[in-house]
């Protein structure tokens, strides 16, 4: 019993040591954002691909290359599954992706608090010049309108896992979100129906990605296709 538990984990180890995974950060944010997740990846044995990219400077489009560079980085390390951790508009620039492109090697992506179907922040606010500032041309494309582009975007063919905040610290914003929100998005503007699981953390928006919960449901997903519940 002892051989076939140790045999368990060495093929288990082996199997994440050949799988990539593309961390993909959200709006104003930087890779450093996804750094406690990044850690953890690693130390699981994933080859972890974490990238900046200039969120305020172009669409959710244009964006969406940085989702290419990393896969392009997974095939390069000789990846044989490629998983994707995003958090916000980081899900929003997977799905974009995916409208476009088939790559077998895709398998699962687990989105934190992702605006999947707007967010109500985005719509009050967009005329705003300090708004228009902090977002630039993807700030202006997250709003709740059935027309906006996450409304617009359809299923992808990867097992989506999906966390949800329930908490929020920011004063300005959680007020006009439905709720329960984390802050900027609505627990219900995260889902889609084509998701594989779901669940919510008592977190807020901002400081999501850097929770050890959150963490430890990343890796359970990634490796089995559903979270602890």
């Amino acid at each position: 019993m002892r051989l076939l538990i140790c045999l368990f984990l060495f093929v288990s180890q082996a199997a994440i040591a050949s799988d990539c995974v593309v961390l993909v950060h959200g709006l104003g944010r930087t890779s450093h954002s996804m750094s406690s997740i990044e850690n953890s990846l690693e130390s699981q044995g994933y080859i972890v691909v974490n990238n900046s990219y200039p969120s305020r400077e172009k669409s959710i489009y244009a964006l969406a290359s940085v989702v290419g560079d990393g896969i392009s980085a997974c095939k390069e390390s000789g990846a044989q599954q490629i998983h994707f951790v995003t958090h916000s508009l980081g899900g929003l620039l997977v799905r974009q992706y995916f409208q476009e492109h088939v790559l077998p090697e895709a398998k699962r992506v687990v989105m934190l608090g992702p605006p999947n179907h707007g967010s109500e922040v985005a719509t009050k606010s967009k005329d705003k010049w300090w708004y228009k500032f902090s977002t630039g041309p993807a700030g202006q494309e997250l709003g709740i309108e059935t027309d906006s582009t996450p409304n617009r975007l359809k299923p992808i063919p990867l097992e989506i896992g999906i966390i949800a905040g329930t908490e929020s610290l920011d004063p300005w914003f959680s007020g006009s979100v439905a709720k329960p929100n984390d802050g900027k998005v609505s627990v219900a503007s995260t889902q889609l129906a084509e998701m594989k699981d779901f669940i919510t953390v008592p977190h807020s928006h901002t400081f999501m990605a850097n929770a050890d919960i959150v963490a430890t449901q990343v890796k359970l997903f990634l490796a089995q296709g559903s979270f602890s519940h």
